[in-house]
């Protein structure tokens, strides 16, 4: 099995690319631009191996795409290269929807162009896997759950386009036929995490005696997804998901940030023990704009028709990913040093 993957060199990218090397013994080209959540770090465990690669290119650029596929020839493209963090898509729009929309059009082009030279039984077995968010839904209500039938809602810059690539890949694939499989997932925590996020945020902040930043009353939910789960479910999904399919992904474990933040704090209470409680460092801050209330993934599709299950709950995954953090200074201690966990997304306040 051959396959490329996009954004290989990011958080959920680099869990996949392990787990399709060193798991499942596939070849593998991982494409990335290497920006700032980017990371080769995150790939040392398969550094120098025997069937895995490297390209450093941005998918907008058509050339190079071309390029790669025509040389790599794949059986499959997982694509996962995108701007993720809310926070930044708040202040810098342009760059998400570069990346998110016209990245995703280039490589459904490529793909397109590739599959349709395609003959016989790798033509059958192509599949397009495109990697997106629940955050696309928009934001839910007490009860209920994203469902792949639930309408578009997005709320901020990043997750409308996120959906508007969603709706490029089905549309490549009514339109065209081209074998594609979307996927949507919830919140996604773990090792190699960019600490600019709430989990890792909160960990390496409060491992350092600093504030934890919690946005409005932390009363948002979110269903948190352990990152080796999704990339296990990404690998089944693209192997036997059906062309046209849309496939949810979540943990089954939604909690509130403050109680995320507080569980964190726990954790390292008991594992490394402080002066003080480090819940004494929770400090609340305005909210973020747009933010959304609630997500929470039914999982059913998945879970029936291709047999998955998450292998963490919430509790064992945080234990695991808090273990890592204190375990990797090595990986972090570099990208603290660049990213000091400060606040970002905020809009500047118009004066008279």
């Amino acid at each position: 099995m051959r396959v490329l993957v996009t954004g290989g060199a990011g958080f959920i990218g680099s869990a996949l690319v392990r787990h399709l090397v060193l798991d499942k013994g596939y070849e593998v080209l991982n494409v990335d631009a290497l920006t700032y959540a980017g990371n080769l770090a995150s790939l040392r465990a398969i550094e120098g191996r025997n069937g895995y690669s490297f390209l450093h290119a941005n998918i907008c650029d058509r050339a190079a795409m071309d390029q790669a596929v025509a040389t790599f020839r794949p059986d499959r493209i997982m694509h996962l290269a995108a701007e993720s963090h809310v926070d930044r898509s708040i202040t810098g729009a342009a760059d998400f929807v570069q990346t998110n929309v016209i990245g995703t059009f280039t490589l459904l082009e490529v793909a397109r162009h590739y599959w349709a030279g395609l003959e016989g039984a790798a033509k059958d077995g192509f599949r397009f896997l495109h990697v997106s968010t629940d955050e696309v839904y928009g934001s839910l209500g007490d009860e209920g759950l994203f469902e792949e039938t639930t309408p578009y809602d997005p709320s901020s810059p990043y997750s409308a386009s996120k959906a508007s690539s969603d709706h490029l890949a089905k549309a490549w694939h009514r339109t065209y036929g081209l074998p594609v499989v979307v996927s949507n997932c919830s919140n996604n925590y773990g090792p190699y995490h960019f600490p600019e996020k709430l989990i890792p945020l909160t960990i390496l902040n409060a491992l350092d005696g600093k504030s934890l930043p919690v946005y409005g009353k932390g009363e948002n939910v979110r269903d948190w997804l352990y990152v080796e789960d999704h990339a296990r479910a990404l690998d089944l999904i693209a192997e036997r998901g059906r062309a046209g399919e849309t496939y949810n992904v979540g943990g089954r474990n939604e909690r509130r940030n403050i109680d995320v933040v507080r569980r964190i704090c726990q954790v390292l209470d008991r594992l490394v023990p402080a002066d003080a409680p480090r819940e004494s460092l929770i400090s609340f801050v305005t909210d973020r704009p747009g933010h959304d209330a609630r997500y929470a993934i039914d999982a059913t599709r998945l879970e029936t028709e291709l047999g998955w299950r998450a292998q963490e709950d919430f509790d064992s995954g945080i234990e695991k990913t808090v273990q890592w953090y204190l375990d990797n200074a090595w990986w972090w201690q570099p990208l603290r040093e660049s990213y000091d966990g400060g606040r970002l997304g905020l809009i500047a306040e118009k004066t008279a």
